[in-house]
This record gives C-alpha cells, structure tokens and sequence, in this order.
C-alpha cells in the first residue's frame, strides 16, 4: 500500500516562502521512479485545483497561478517529492496534497491513485 506522508505546512507573511516534503513508502524497488508525483492544493467546499507535478520522464508542469513563485523537485533514491514556494500570497492559503500515479492514469486536472493527508498553509497579509 502506497503512503504519502506530507510535511513542512504552517503559517507564513505575505512575500514569505515555505518547503513542503512528501515522502513516499509502501513502493517497492524502483517503482516510485516510474510514478507522476506532484502537489494539489484544495480549500474547503473548493475544487482541487494542480499546483505543479514532475512526470517520469522529469517534465514539469505548474499550475498558471503559481508559475514563477513555486519549483517542484522529486529524489528518485529517497522517495522523495517537495515543492518550494516563494512569493507566498494569502489566496496560497490552502491544504496542500501530496500526490502520486502511473502515468497512463493520471489526468492532470485529477491527479493520480495516491494521496497523502495533506498539510495547511496559511499565509497572513
């Protein structure tokens, strides 16, 4: 069974920056190497809207509201996915999801099978 364990939430100012880290276990061999991983954020009664996720093959895609202030990196030997956001604004305020797929099953928009718990983050003005 795959479990994404997130870390690195809390409160920030407005301009400020945070590093959130997701670890991934369950996976087996190298298998965490052949997976998307990414990062979703989701607000209460909200829609879960695709902040940024890394393909196998090492593309990157950010969502369009966080383009230029976030930088998502994963570490295939550590089973490991983090996310630095830069230029925090207090609409970034959200629970942040870890996240992760196969490929060939994992809509952008959706995501893949895996989710961790999540992790707040609060950015006061």
């Amino acid at each position: 069974q795959v479990q994404l364990v997130e870390s690195g939430g809390g409160l920030v100012q407005s301009g400020g920056s945070l590093r959130l880290s997701c670890a991934a276990s369950g996976i087996s061999g190298n298998m965490f190497s052949t997976y998307v991983v990414g990062w979703y954020r989701q607000a209460p009664g909200q829609q879960r809207d695709m902040v940024a996720f890394i393909t196998n093959g090492g593309k990157i895609y950010y969502g369009d509201f966080v383009k230029g202030r976030v930088t998502v990196s994963r570490d295939n030997t550590k089973n490991t996915v983090e996310l630095q956001m830069n230029t925090l604004k207090p609409e970034d305020t959200d629970v942040y999801y870890c996240n992760a797929g196969e490929p060939s099953r994992f809509p952008p928009s959706i995501g893949g099978a895996y989710w961790g718990q999540g992790t707040q983050v609060t950015v006061s003005s």
